[in-house]
């Protein structure tokens, strides 16, 4: 009685089996193609801009000092006032120095009446060649110590090395004074240069005599001035680069601190910033394919608003994707709905 149910269970059993396996045996549903907007690679209009901080400075800025110790008789440096080149600024006392120059000028006028008469006596055998030379050495030696004092003298002498306008007198006459004393400063005011640091990333901006716009604190308007130098070097440190500009017009105290504005306008490879997708060393942009996402490490170099510059790793006519990137995987099939202009993404 009971042989019927248990065949019955059996038959049902194979069915059951036969039904999960076929299943299995199914290749599993692809997924459909994401969809996609692209633009397509090409060199654009990039305007490089950058905005970094600079010093004034004055083209030439010096602390006066004596080159001797002693004391001021003379001072003619008035707070503020404007002096040509080779203005006697200062002098020191130099009466020790005027008394020894007399004794030797004495002396040497002596040595030269000897010289003569001895080397007029040698032409005719009636001195020794040996006393004529000591007398002509005695000479030479007497117009050493002549230049000496001259140069001793005018170290008490503090000329104007150029023209320019003086700082504040820091001493006052009949003080004495030591090399290591500030009289005052001389600076040139009516010509500025700027020095400011420029990122290495940035140095395609800069060259030797192109011209930056310079913006003061509390004023929109920008002057310009001309690079006149940059450094050989990049600082391994900050790697930063400097640079120096003179103005070309306009007139900003030394010390000031301003903006310096780098702009150029060239053509270069650029996409959206938002297409590109940042790792933690690299960067990297998503390509079409053959109807696949490709995923290429790119280099980038300067960004400018929403877009970047790609200096390596596309090609141009190469399909970038612009949107649904958080859906497209490696090799995914993909499916592009829009090309895209740059000028519609930024």
């Amino acid at each position: 009685m009971n042989m019927p149910n248990s065949i019955n269970a059996l038959i049902v059993f194979f069915l059951i089996f036969s039904c999960s396996s076929n299943k299995k045996d199914q290749p599993p549903k692809e997924k459909p193609p994401v969809m996609v907007d692209v633009i397509i690679a090409g060199n654009e209009d990039f305007m490089s801009n950058l905005e970094v901080n600079g010093t004034v400075l004055s083209n030439e800025l010096i602390d006066l000092h004596p080159e001797v110790s002693g004391r001021l008789i003379f001072l003619n440096i008035p707070d503020g006032g404007e002096v040509v080149q080779g203005t006697v600024l200062a002098k020191i006392n130099d009466a020790d120095l005027q008394a020894q120059k007399e004794q030797y000028t004495s002396q040497f006028n002596l040595a030269i009446k000897t010289e003569k008469r001895l080397n007029d006596l040698l032409q005719v055998n009636g001195v020794n060649q040996a006393d004529y030379d000591a007398a002509l050495n005695q000479l030479e030696v007497l117009k050493s110590n002549l230049a000496f004092v001259d140069a001793q003298l005018d170290k008490t002498i503090i000329r104007a090395p150029f023209a320019g306008q003086l700082g504040l007198r820091l001493v006052s006459p009949g003080a004495y004074v030591t090399p290591a004393t500030i009289l005052g400063t001389l600076g040139q005011t009516d010509k500025v240069k700027i020095d400011f640091a420029v990122p290495e990333s940035y140095v395609s901006l800069i060259q030797k005599g192109n011209t930056v716009k310079i913006q003061t604190n509390g004023s929109d308007a920008a002057l310009a001035a001309t690079i006149t130098a940059i450094d050989p070097q990049i600082n391994s440190v900050t790697r930063n680069i400097k640079v120096r500009a003179f103005l070309k017009e306009g007139n900003i105290l030394p010390g000031a601190f301003v903006k310096v504005l780098l702009d150029k306008n060239r053509k270069a490879m650029i996409v959206p910033t938002n297409s590109i997708i940042p790792e933690a060393y690299l960067s990297q942009v998503v390509v079409i394919k053959n109807s696949k996402a490709i995923f290429k490490t790119v280099e980038t170099n300067l960004r400018n608003g929403n877009v970047v510059e790609i200096t390596k790793g596309i090609e141009l006519g190469d399909s970038i994707v612009v949107s649904g990137m958080l859906y497209v995987r490696p090799n995914a099939k993909v499916k592009i709905k829009r090309v895209r202009t740059l000028k519609e993404l930024i």
